[in-house]
């Protein structure tokens, strides 16, 4: 197994004067055992891809001790940490496109397109009166609070509201209140929670980004646009409006509509999510970076391609394999510390 490998390799005498972030493991002939905490990120239908890690961390004997997930990676970890990847998994694989839409229950007048009601007796099916804090392992979700902007560690209570709060994007889920705070998506603050997973205990963090194999690496472009009088020429000839139906300043002809169309409304929103998301995930990553990374190649699979959970998943599994043997070695070398 992992272990008996890890161990043949580490030179340890027991005794107490252990470093206070290592916990003891008496099971391992007194050495200490190393507490590995997992970062689950955000990317909506590319988190199935979580599911194809935790296979690949199962099979080596990679024991995970500290789960922190956002948005979907919330959702994978807290099945996970409940012991419930096997239902997760058949569910992921069982829908089509049809199957999608159906669980969408879509309303008009409230804080966002879907009421989330469907997915929550799904959930409920399985992980129904389960509490975070009565889970096998330390879990906590992410979430943002709508008004504040605080980011928000769930590490208590209802483990099925906690996971719909870490999901909830603006717009498309409502939001869910959790006492007394009104959350969203945690998406919106830290979409590849390593802090979280430090704070919850974790030794090793090893991060999934669903965001690392994305075409978004945007800079600043300076001085885009021609010369600096036509760019000004073309500002002041441009008549001012103050609303949607306002008068034209002198009497202007309407301006043809350009021949080529522009992009839906569905997909500017995706894509200003995919642009949000990576540069949050990039800043957060370069203060707190975890100790081994995992981003699966995704760049061609859709925020909502929710049917194509095969794939993903083998996605997932291919990642993580590339990155098994770099985390073998650095808690290899974490155990051959002195006490």
């Amino acid at each position: 197994m992992f272990w008996d490998g890890i161990l043949k390799r580490a030179a340890l005498a027991s005794g107490e004067g252990a470093m206070t972030s290592i916990v003891p493991a008496p099971d391992n002939g007194g050495r200490h055992k190393i507490r590995v905490g997992l970062a689950l990120g955000a990317g909506a239908a590319r988190g199935w891809s979580h599911i194809g890690v935790l296979r690949v961390l199962e099979a080596a004997g990679v024991p995970v001790d500290v789960i922190a997930g956002c948005s979907i990676g919330a959702v994978v970890g807290g099945c996970y940490a409940a012991g419930k990847l096997d239902e997760l998994e058949r569910f992921a694989l069982s829908l089509s496109k049809r199957g999608v839409v159906g669980l969408l229950d879509f309303h008009l007048g409230s804080s966002g397109l879907i009421a989330g009601e469907r997915l929550r007796r799904l959930l409920e099916r399985d992980l129904a009166e389960l509490k975070v804090e009565d889970l096998g392992r330390r879990f906590a979700c992410v979430a943002t609070e709508i008004g504040t902007g605080h980011e928000i560690w769930l590490s208590r209570g209802p483990l099925i509201e906690a996971m719909r709060a870490s999901y909830a994007l603006p717009g498309i889920f409502d939001p869910v209140r959790i006492k007394g705070r009104l959350l969203m998506d945690g998406a919106l603050v830290n979409p590849v929670p390593v802090t979280t997973a430090r704070a919850l205990g974790a030794d090793v963090v090893l991060c999934v980004n669903l965001n690392g194999d994305m075409k978004l690496r945007g800079t600043v472009i300076q001085a885009y646009g021609g010369e600096e009088d036509e760019v000004v020429e073309a500002v002041v000839e441009e008549p001012r409006r103050w609303g949607l139906f306002a008068p034209r300043a002198n009497g202007d002809k309407p301006r043809p509509r350009p021949k080529t169309p522009g992009p839906g409304i569905a997909s500017v929103m995706m894509d200003a999510f995919n642009i949000t998301q990576d540069r949050i995930s990039r800043s957060r990553l370069a203060g707190d970076p975890p100790d081994v990374m995992i981003a699966p190649k995704l760049g061609g699979i859709g925020l909502f391609e929710f049917h194509r959970a095969a794939e993903v998943i083998e996605l997932g599994r291919q990642a993580a394999e590339r990155a098994l043997p770099d985390l073998q070695e650095l808690i290899g070398e974490m155990q051959a510390l002195p006490a």
